[in-house]
Formats: structure tokens, C-alpha cells, sequence
């Protein structure tokens, strides 16, 4: 846990020691990870919005070629969330221990998640698919609750390639921008709980006005 921790950390450090490594293997790893955050829902601790911050930085820089790895971490990013989906559509109902499906499955998967991320679907329909993109632990889940949901998947197919799009662009663009700023550079550590901190606030005060209204 210590060095999941380290990681999501100084990532920027630990994504320049991978590119030192393993040289243009590093592509395939940043293809994986985003692939895997995106693609099963027992895997939301792994690193996203701040991934693909710090591959803008370091593309900017040269180390990466931003052209590349914006066009796999896309094709990462729709690719998981089909596979999520189509898991959720398939065994969505047996994975949430409906019906007759098994119960030892919670402990794999978070029911409250589901439900975050459910309710996060209800409230906004087929543009949540792009939403949950910019919202860490819902963006794992949201397309697997949409499979079970069996939300079109003609549809779910555009919001999907449209969230990705967006996610990478915009993540990787601002890293690209921002992220050899002195200031920003020096104090990466800080720049990444402010990116986790921003990508939770909308979950945070959803929770509290449903809290609120329950108590009301």
C-alpha cells in the first residue's frame, strides 16, 4: 500500500524512471494501466487524471511523444470502458448479487460504488458516461452499471469514444501546459492530491445534498 502510495505521489519521478527503463515498452505500461483503471471495476485505485498529467508534462519535456501516447491512452481509455460495459451487460446482475447471483462477489467489488455510480447514471443519463470520466472511483464503475442497465449500445458506443476523447485531451493538455511550470514542477506531490481533490469534490458535495435530503 506504502508504494501504491509513492507512486500516485511522485508519479511524474516514477514515470520518468519507467521511460528510462524500459524505453518505448513504457507506451504498452501506460496502455495497461489506463486500460485496466477504465476496464474492471476491481481496479479504481489505479492511478488516472494524474496518469495522463504527468504524461503531458513529460511529453512536453520530449521524453514522450505526445502524439502516440495520446492516441494509445485514448484507444485505452474507450477500449476499457467497452470491455466494462459488456461485462456489466452480460453479468452485471450476477456481479451485484441479484437474483441468484453469488454474494461472495462483494467482496470484490464495492456495492456502495455501484450504487455511487448507479445513481450517478440515473441523474444524468447516457452524458454520465462522459461525466464519470472526470470523476475517479464512479469513472471505474459507471460503464459497468450502464451494461447492467443495458443502456444501447449504439449509444453508450458515442458517449464512450466522446468521454475518452475529452479525458485524455484535457488531462494530457493541461500536463503538456502546465506541468514543467516551476512552480507546479517543484511541488508535483501537492499538484496531484489537488488533481484527486478537484475530481472528487462534485462526488463529495452530491453525497451531501443526498444526505441532506434524506434528513429532510
Amino acid at each position: 500500500m506504502s508504494h501504491l502510495l509513492d507512486f500516485l505521489l511522485h508519479i511524474d519521478v516514477h514515470l520518468l524512471e519507467f521511460v528510462q527503463q524500459y524505453g518505448r515498452w513504457v507506451y504498452g505500461i501506460l496502455f495497461v494501466i489506463v486500460f485496466a483503471e477504465t476496464g474492471f471495476v476491481i481496479t479504481p485505485f489505479l492511478p488516472g487524471d494524474s496518469l495522463l498529467f504527468a504524461v503531458g508534462a513529460l511529453s512536453a519535456t520530449g521524453v514522450l511523444n505526445p502524439w502516440l501516447a495520446a492516441g494509445l491512452l485514448m484507444g485505452a481509455a474507450i477500449a476499457g470502458d467497452g470491455v466494462n460495459y459488456s461485462i456489466g451487460r452480460r453479468i452485471g446482475s450476477r456481479l451485484l448479487g441479484k437474483g441468484d447471483g453469488p454474494k461472495f462477489t462483494h467482496r470484490l467489488i464495492n456495492p456502495d460504488h455501484v450504487q455511487r455510480a448507479h445513481e450517478f447514471f440515473e441523474k444524468h443519463g447516457g452524458k454520465a458516461v462522459v461525466l464519470a470520466r472526470f470523476v475517479p472511483i464512479v469513472r471505474t464503475f459507471l460503464p459497468f452499471v450502464a451494461g447492467a442497465a443495458s443502456m444501447r449500445p449504439a449509444e453508450f458506443l458515442l458517449y464512450n469514444i466522446t468521454g475518452g476523447i475529452a479525458w485524455v485531451v484535457l488531462c494530457m493538455g493541461a500536463g503538456f501546459v502546465f506541468g514543467n511550470v516551476p512552480v507546479v514542477k517543484n511541488n508535483f506531490s501537492l499538484v496531484t492530491l489537488g488533481i484527486v481533490f478537484v475530481s472528487v469534490l462534485p462526488m463529495v458535495v452530491e453525497y451531501v445534498r443526498h444526505q441532506s435530503k434524506k434528513k429532510n
